[in-house]
């Protein structure tokens, strides 16, 4: 069957040329700040304060390689707990991880002022005192165990994320450790002194100076620091630190975090720090290894929410299928795909308190829900070969008709690489589980789309789309489709997607 679109490939955009490892990764780890609701370039700064402190330990070159991306990837773990953070405090996710940092969790049978006001402040908004004390009650009753759970789904998964990407068995186990305790008060092992991986030492000194540095000053981190010393951390590692605080030589590029001249001066000055050589390794990159880093930081954004488990892959999936059915070029198809892997990533920022809601989302939910494209667009582009991927991940909410978000495109705004995405992701979100609704059939799925084209969805995109997933269903495909040709469209069906169509259908007005 041919295709004729209205809209035509990007143009005039770099989609390839020389990518290394350490663009990126410094690039990605915006992203893994979102997770933990740090404040951003949080993963660059811990990266050179921990790049410096071991150039005074004399670390062996590859010792330095994988502790410069265990730095960078010390998060990459985090969004695995944050449905299990949000069911334990019944409210934001990110707002606990962030704050949880500056506290000691260690002793919760004394815990500080601040600690109580966090938990006021984020447990359970809207219900009733007693009920939110209730739960603030159950949290420190249960720390310890909540403690050893989350910091074991979040180390074991980034550790094994580190190793998939192959950088090596050092910087796996840094990532493994990071919250392991000098005293052995730490988890998830409770292993003590040295033997908590060197790397993990310093990982998590460096990760102590930034949260503390951003939020407090940095005479307030370092002593933090001194006072924790032979407790949490590494008491060489502690006088390393404050040697380089005092010599004026630790903070470099690592303050004015919210300026935006500043993260570009902290992320140039983390790329110039880059051990790495030529090798395939940590040098220049293959489109093999391109490909595996996507496909990594998808695993991140679908491990967020048990609802989007699979689904950038699954959005890749079909996107591929689409893109292969119009017979675009092989270049063009794994531009989609690298596209489509990460076109979510900017939801790392969502909170699951909103993000596995039930219920329809207040309009402050959906103003931050319909930020994350944006978001995807600015942290990929921070990738000089990913502009052209940049823009067709961050288009993937909008619609021809000009009522998507975030810019409010109109169709000729609109390469046909988004609109495949966009179709994609539509197709995927109601193929998948929802908190409030299950999976649809195919035939369901297919009334829904029809009822989005051509106002909202691509025809030809669409059509594609229903005859690959009509194949993997083994389904008749003449019955799936036949309503979807562009030409067949009724004018009732093409008009705009309204909450009452979805309603019609079970669904919430944010399930897609």
């Amino acid at each position: 069957m041919a295709f004729q679109s209205a809209a035509t490939p990007l143009r005039g955009m770099s989609s390839g040329g020389s990518i290394s490892l350490s663009e990126v990764i410094s690039a990605l780890s915006f992203a893994l700040d979102l997770t933990e609701g740090a404040v951003p370039g949080h993963a660059l700064r811990s990266c050179l304060l921990g790049m410096r402190i071991a150039e005074v330990l004399g670390l062996p070159t590859e010792s330095l390689m994988q502790l410069y991306y265990a730095l960078l990837l010390k998060d990459v773990g985090c969004s695995s707990n944050a449905a299990r953070m949000c069911t334990i405090v019944g409210g934001d996710d990110r707002a606990v991880k962030a704050g949880v940092k500056l506290e000691d969790w260690t002793k919760p049978h004394k815990p500080r002022l601040s600690t109580l006001r966090l938990l006021w402040n984020t447990v359970l908004p809207g219900a009733s005192v007693a009920q939110r004390a209730a739960r603030i009650a159950k949290i420190g009753l249960t720390q310890h165990k909540n403690n050893e759970e989350m910091i074991t789904l979040r180390c074991d998964r980034g550790a094994n994320i580190v190793t998939k990407l192959g950088i090596g068995p050092l910087a796996s186990e840094a990532v493994r450790s990071l919250d392991e305790h000098w005293d052995g008060s730490g988890y998830p092992l409770r292993l003590t002194g040295e033997s908590i991986p060197l790397l993990a030492r310093i990982c998590a000194v460096a990760q102590h100076l930034d949260v503390f540095a951003t939020e407090r000053g940095t005479q307030a981190a370092i002593d933090v620091l001194q006072q924790r010393g032979g407790a949490w951390f590494d008491p060489q590692l502690v006088r390393v630190a404050s040697s380089l605080h005092r010599n004026g030589a630790l903070w470099e590029y690592c303050t004015t975090p919210s300026h935006i001249a500043s993260l570009n001066d902290t992320r140039q000055a983390v790329l110039d720090l880059d051990p790495g050589d030529t090798s395939s390794t940590y040098g220049t990159l293959p489109a093999s290894r391109i490909d595996q880093i996507c496909e990594a930081f998808a695993d991140v954004v679908d491990a967020k929410s048990p609802f989007t488990f699979r689904h950038s892959l699954g959005v890749a999936d079909a996107a591929r299928a689409i893109a292969q059915g119009m017979h675009l070029a092989p270049h063009r198809i794994q531009l989609i795909r690298r596209a489509a892997l990460l076109h979510d990533i900017g939801k790392l920022r969502v909170p699951n308190s909103i993000l596995d809601k039930e219920t329809r989302l207040t309009p402050q939910e959906r103003a931050v829900v319909e930020e994350h494209p944006a978001l995807t667009r600015r942290i990929l582009q921070r990738v000089g070969a990913f502009q052209e991927l940049a823009v067709v991940a961050g288009q993937h909410h909008e619609r021809l008709d000009g009522t998507g978000y975030p810019d409010r495109l109109s169709a000729k705004d609109i390469c046909l690489e988004s609109r495949i995405v966009a179709v994609a992701d539509v197709y995927s979100a109601l193929a998948e589980d929802r908190p409030y609704r299950k999976g649809l059939r195919l035939v369901e799925i297919s009334s829904i789309m029809e009822s989005m084209v051509p106002n909202h969805l691509d025809p030809d995109c669409t059509v594609a789309m229903i005859a690959a997933a009509a194949g993997w269903a083994e389904a008749p495909l003449e019955s799936q489709i036949s309503n979807l040709a562009p030409r067949k469209v009724a004018p009732n069906l093409a008009s705009t997607t309204t909450d009452a169509t979805l309603g019609s259908h079970g669904l919430a007005p944010h399930s897609i």
